[in-house]
């Protein structure tokens, strides 16, 4: 099979969700003597543009896209095996720690984001449900994180966001971390109250914000960065 019919298999199986014969069809790639950023970028990435597309065309839905993520996530770990240390590093965005407020158990869309941020290059850490705001601070110390992103469904949770903030700057780190909220009940306002640094209307705004967050540095410090694609 020619090297672009495989990097279109790969691009095909991955907007399907196949998991299983994505990550052979990866595996084809590399006997082929394709080079990991290539099936990465020209392959795998463009599967999951196929599926964002037919997502925000209502083509698609959530069950869809959570395959998806789970067989790029799936793809990445056997691309990043076959890459070299220089490769791995230019090709990795930044660092994201990512969880669901205390109280709250609800985590189809967090997986979501943080698939989509591992499919475009952040390695991310993702904490779960009902995490503590001790538990976001610890992780982001030990990972040297560039990013904290915290996402809740629950009014009762809201708190917790801004705990998190306050607890950051109580500590002297506020300036080194990132602070984004999403979720259902979290506005723009209510950012924008607690001082994040970035709020997104959905996941895939959620990756066009972590990237301007990195690129823009400086965390802690200016107005709170909306990203928002649904606005007029």
């Amino acid at each position: 099979m020619a090297k672009e019919e495989i990097l279109k298999r790969i691009a095909k199986l991955v907007a399907e969700g196949d998991e299983e014969e994505a990550v052979q069809a990866v595996k084809e790639g590399f006997a082929a003597g394709l080079d990991p950023l290539v099936i990465l970028n020209e392959g795998a990435a463009k599967g999951m543009d196929i599926v964002s597309e037919q997502y925000s065309a209502g083509e698609a839905y959530l069950p869809e896209l959570v395959l998806s993520g789970d067989t790029m996530s799936a793809v990445i770990e056997v691309i990043f095996a076959n890459m070299s240390k220089e490769q791995a590093a230019a090709s990795k965005q930044g660092v994201i720690v990512i969880g669901q407020a205390k109280g709250d158990v609800h985590d189809i869309g967090k997986n979501v984001v943080a698939a989509l941020l591992s499919v475009n290059g952040f390695e991310v850490h993702d904490l779960g449900i009902d995490v503590t705001v001790k538990s976001f601070y610890d992780k982001a110390q030990e990972v040297g994180a560039d990013i904290v992103a915290i996402s809740t469904l629950l009014t009762t949770s809201l708190p917790y966001l801004e705990d998190t903030a306050r607890y950051l700057t109580d500590t002297n780190t506020r300036n080194k971390y990132q602070l984004i909220v999403g979720g259902g009940p979290v506005t723009p306002e209510f950012a924008k109250k607690i001082g994040a640094d970035g709020w997104a209307r959905n996941a895939f705004d959620c990756v066009e914000l972590c990237r301007k967050l990195v690129a823009k540095g400086n965390p802690g410090a200016g107005s709170t960065m909306i990203v928002d694609s649904e606005a007029v």
